[in-house]
């Protein structure tokens, strides 16, 4: 085999070489970055999942101290246990948030409330006030067992 060759296939080789290093170094500082990112989600997603569980935690302390009205306490705890433990929803005495929820879903909130009809927002209002003197007793006895209940760390 003539020298010229050789040579070339030698330079060849280490050409393919530097290339497949770029290559390699270029994919694991990829895959790196990929693992900074996993790791920066996962953090921000046990963050946020501990702020909703101090949440629960402050909303149960409120309804216990007749802080909140139990009407909106119901609400915001169950919006939040749809993200935190679902499930729990369906057990008792936490289904009590589910069903005063179903029952006051229907009412307007916020800038809607603002928006409706004076009467028709102080009918609503009975309605509501309604709905938390019967299941009262209930709320206090949920918000007591919720404040005790100890989530799992991951979902």
């Amino acid at each position: 085999m003539p020298q010229w060759l050789q040579w070339s296939l030698i330079i060849a080789g280490l050409v393919a070489i530097v290339l497949l290093l770029v290559f390699i170094r270029r994919h694991a500082s990829l895959i790196s970055e990929g693992r900074k990112r996993d790791n920066k989600a996962r953090a921000f997603q046990a963050r946020r999942r501990q702020e909703m569980i101090e949440s629960v935690q402050v909303i149960a302390m409120a309804i216990e101290a007749d802080q909140v009205e139990y009407s909106e306490a119901c609400l915001r705890l169950k919006g939040l246990l749809d993200h935190l433990e679902p499930e729990l929803l369906d057990r008792s005495p936490f289904h009590v948030f589910q069903q005063v929820h179903d029952q006051l879903q229907h009412m307007p909130t916020h800038r809607a409330r603002q928006a409706t009809d004076t009467r028709f927002v102080e009918k609503m209002d009975r309605e509501r006030f309604a709905v938390e003197k019967q299941h009262a007793d209930e709320i206090r006895r949920a918000a007591t067992a919720l404040r005790l209940h100890r989530f799992p760390a991951e979902p």
